[in-house]
């Protein structure tokens, strides 16, 4: 942690009692002065957190921020995790180290500067509100052998986030899990390497936990958090146990491939029956939607048969 993470940290802790402290008491309690506090302060709400500052009280949080315990995240990861307090992405991070990574090495950040999602668009990644989280894996017999992924991926989250008891759980094909109708969390994973030999992916996930309101008006679709839930789960607990729940599904998706994991796709599957309309580019088709095939291709039933579509930017609406 850089020395200037290091203060702002030690401000965040003082401000998560929830009252507000003074510009003096933090001065005192940093040894530090008031102008560097007010500066901090201000760097802060760059990262899109919300300080209240009134003349006469001093700063308190708008809302409780969500922080990774570091200690207790590395104490339970056995591989390598990078956790970070401010990076560009961690997809990224781990794609620009694949030489020196070993399957399961894992990225974490408590922000990034340029997060992404799928089909190149950008991924909302305000300080301390959500779960940024990249995994590291090898495949050796090239990206053929990992077709289907993402729904694995998307699997494992849904299935960790009932273990907490959520429940109103939906995945939208290939990679979005949506909450009472809204997208929750979404999965990118990115190649690096060759199709057909050994190749390096990164298995990124966004999951919403709470959503500034300033920055959730900023979205162009419906969305979701974990904010209206009666009890919040822990944010560290949450990151270990998606670890752990991956490491099972990938190494059983190594060995089994996607059919292991028909039973939890069609149990969480948003479309399963439904009329739909696919987008491939500038073409859309329409049709019956019959699952996922085992590549994870979608299955349509058109006025010209059945069809398979895999791959490409393809994007699937409800009809």
């Amino acid at each position: 942690m850089t020395e200037q993470w290091k203060r702002k940290r030690e401000i965040l802790q003082l401000l998560q009692q929830g009252e507000f402290v003074s510009g003096e008491i933090l001065a005192e309690q940093l040894g530090i002065s008031r102008t560097a506090v007010s500066k901090h302060i201000s760097a802060l709400a760059a990262f899109g957190i919300d300080i209240f500052s009134v003349k006469g009280k001093g700063y308190k949080l708008a809302r409780s921020l969500h922080l990774i315990d570091k200690p207790r995240l590395l104490s339970a990861i056995d591989n390598r995790c990078f956790y970070f307090d401010e990076l560009a992405g961690t997809n990224t991070f781990l794609l620009n180290h694949v030489d020196e990574l070993s399957n399961g090495d894992l990225c974490i950040a408590e922000y990034q500067s340029a997060g992404r999602g799928r089909r190149g668009r950008q991924w909302l990644s305000p300080y301390g509100s959500h779960l940024y989280f990249s995994l590291y894996w090898q495949f050796s017999q090239g990206l053929s052998q990992a077709m289907g992924l993402s729904l694995v991926v998307a699997c494992s989250l849904v299935s960790v986030l009932e273990s907490f008891g959520i429940t109103g759980l939906g995945v939208k094909w290939p990679n979005d899990i949506y909450l009472d109708g809204r997208k929750l969390a979404g999965v990118l994973i990115e190649m690096s390497g060759t199709a057909d030999s050994e190749c390096d992916l990164v298995i990124g996930i966004g999951l919403n936990m709470a959503m500034p309101a300033e920055l959730g008006e900023q979205l162009d679709q419906p969305w979701s958090d974990l904010s209206g839930l009666d009890s919040m789960p822990d944010k560290t607990e949450l990151a270990i146990n998606l670890y752990q729940q991956l490491l099972k599904d990938i190494k059983l998706f190594e060995t089994q491939g996607l059919a292991a994991f028909s039973t939890r796709w069609q149990s969480a599957d948003i479309f399963a029956g439904q009329q739909v309309k696919l987008l491939l580019g500038e073409q859309q088709i329409s049709g019956h939607y019959l699952g996922v095939d085992e590549q994870g291709g979608v299955i349509l039933q058109t006025d010209t048969g059945t069809q398979h579509f895999v791959g490409g930017e393809i994007s699937l609406r409800g009809a």
